[in-house]
């Protein structure tokens, strides 16, 4: 499907008057009874899925920041509040039945409405994922109406009782079926459920009581954190309806690969090279670590493949920092492939210390012999 937005030939920023004036001018030109051309009554129900997802401040919200796959339910992050829907059908169904006089569903939606839940996706570094950092975001979200204060109403005004439902905020109807007759019971298509509207709406939120504004946030990242790893922000989610309370907002973490370091759990990996005269006499190197340059002691008769430690040296562990994890680093050893005259002279006496009885070349044989014959 198309953006909503294009369908209802607006801009991603129009507010709630000019939505509605878009939608009365397209839903005119495409209903089914005056324009009879193909394809008329499919732009008609597209416009006026458009609007229906526009008009609601919650849904706006969630379109904008996740498109379709945001409507499916709750900002991205369920909570018990998305359910509020599906308890709403049963309710409405069986307090319908048999004509009772409570209206589950009615009633639900009349009281406060907890807002949405966000989700931020946010890109760190390896080192800030090791130490932890404090981040500005920047996050669109839903905020009580500063003009109105959230009423939804101008100054001076207030919301008054629905006269389509009297103030119950449903709506009931009699159905005759083979079985018998049956009276199902519904949400007040004028009020939504909330047994009042408001008569003289705010111009700055459209009689929603809620505006979409840009905030921003410091978030605070634990050291340890690794890709996968969920935050929560709490009361930074939407802001919630008639007094009820703000969602959250949750921040997903991704972290960034390093050229030479791999994390291992707490611990973190990378190699080291070594020449052979390093590995077979020993030395102490400096090495890379994510606390900088540190020194790191290579025993004689280092073999390749052997893994060397430095405590104390990995990742933070997440909730504990000071406990640390250690730094392993895997030892490759680079052998020679060419040697002058004098090099080669002293490798063949040193391996001539290393005869043994019977051979005819003993500088062929082992190690040297498979270097240097």
């Amino acid at each position: 499907m198309a953006d909503y937005y294009d369908l209802l030939g607006v801009s991603r920023d129009a507010d709630p008057e000019t939505l509605k004036r878009s939608y009365r001018r397209l839903a005119r030109q495409y209903h089914p009874d005056v324009n009879k051309d193909p394809g008329a009554e499919d732009k008609f129900k597209e416009v006026g899925q458009a609007y229906e997802v526009l008009s609601d401040p919650q849904t706006r919200a969630r379109y904008d920041q996740f498109g379709e796959a945001g409507l499916g339910g709750g900002g991205g992050m369920p909570d018990m509040g998305d359910m509020g829907g599906f308890a709403d059908l049963f309710e409405t169904f069986f307090s319908g039945f048999g004509g009772a006089q409570q209206g589950g569903g009615g009633q639900r939606r009349r009281g406060p409405r907890q807002g949405d839940d966000l989700r931020l996706d946010l890109t760190i570094s390896f080192q800030e994922a090791v130490f932890g950092i404090e981040k500005e975001v920047q996050i669109r979200h839903l905020e009580t109406c500063t003009t109105c204060k959230g009423s939804g109403a101008k100054a001076g005004s207030g919301p008054t009782t629905c006269s389509t439902c009297s103030g119950q905020g449903q709506v009931r109807r009699a159905t005759r079926t083979p079985f018998g007759s049956f009276t199902q019971v519904a949400p007040c298509p004028s009020c939504e459920g909330s047994g009042q509207v408001i008569a003289d709406p705010c111009n700055a939120c459209g009689g929603q009581g809620l505006q979409q504004v840009r905030k921003k946030l410091r978030i605070n990242i634990p050291a340890g954190v690794d890709t996968g790893t969920r935050l929560r922000v709490a009361n930074e989610g939407n802001a919630g309806q008639r007094g009820g309370p703000s969602g959250d907002l949750y921040v997903f973490l991704s972290v960034q690969s390093h050229g030479q370091l791999r994390r291992e759990g707490i611990n973190i990996a990378s190699e080291i090279s070594l020449n052979y005269l390093q590995a077979i006499l020993g030395d102490t190197i400096e090495v890379e670590t994510v606390d900088g340059l540190e020194e790191l002691k290579i025993p004689p008769g280092t073999q390749p493949g052997t893994v060397l430690t430095l405590t104390g040296k990995g990742v933070p562990k997440l909730g504990n920092p000071v406990a640390r994890g250690n730094h392993l680093f895997s030892v490759k050893v680079l052998l020679p492939t060419k040697l002058n005259a004098e090099e080669k002279e002293l490798l063949q006496q040193l391996a001539s210390h290393h005869t043994t009885k019977g051979q005819k070349h003993p500088h062929k044989s082992g190690l040297f012999g498979g270097l240097f014959g």
